[in-house]
């Protein structure tokens, strides 16, 4: 049964490539149908790819080739929680070498310009640590980097 609430991602004409790209690397993805245009129309030809459903991590999307009008903004993520540092690395890694973009905080950009949270469970652990100070120590060394490194978090959460 389809779900009832589906993400709907825009991309310029590369939706394919990126539900692809993303059921090879997250766990509990996939791609789904891929409904192309029965003829012609203003901005494509019959054939061309208008949407495709996927799923990543578990999510239902739908990647829809709209044109060139809207972009993706860090005013809509992903955040997906990696058990270690072995985890976060793989992912981080492979969407910054795919021509994304490394940003600040365990933040980064595929090359399609979505974001994601590439967030070890170890952060937030260490940031909500009921000793305040130890929760802070935790926090400004996250501030401090771009992919989050948990031996640096846990070592700053013990002080």
């Amino acid at each position: 049964m389809p779900s009832k609430n589906t993400v709907c991602l825009w991309y310029e004409r590369d939706a394919l490539e990126a539900a692809q790209f993303y059921a090879k690397i997250f766990p509990d993805s996939k791609v789904g149908a891929v409904h192309r245009a029965p003829g012609d129309y203003p901005s494509g030809k019959e054939g061309n790819v208008l949407t495709v459903e996927f799923t990543v991590a578990g999510i239902p999307c739908l990647g829809l080739n709209g044109g060139p009008q809207f972009k993706h903004s860090e005013a809509f993520s992903f955040q997906i929680s990696t058990e270690d540092q072995e985890e976060t690395d793989r992912l981080w890694n492979a969407i910054i070498s795919n021509g994304g973009q490394a940003s600040a905080c365990g933040w980064c950009k595929d090359k399609w310009g979505l974001s994601w949270q590439i967030t070890p469970r170890a952060l937030m652990e260490a940031i909500s640590d009921p000793d305040r100070a130890a929760a802070k120590r935790a926090f400004e060394a996250m501030m401090e980097m771009g992919k989050i490194d948990i031996a640096k978090i846990e070592k700053a959460r013990r002080g």
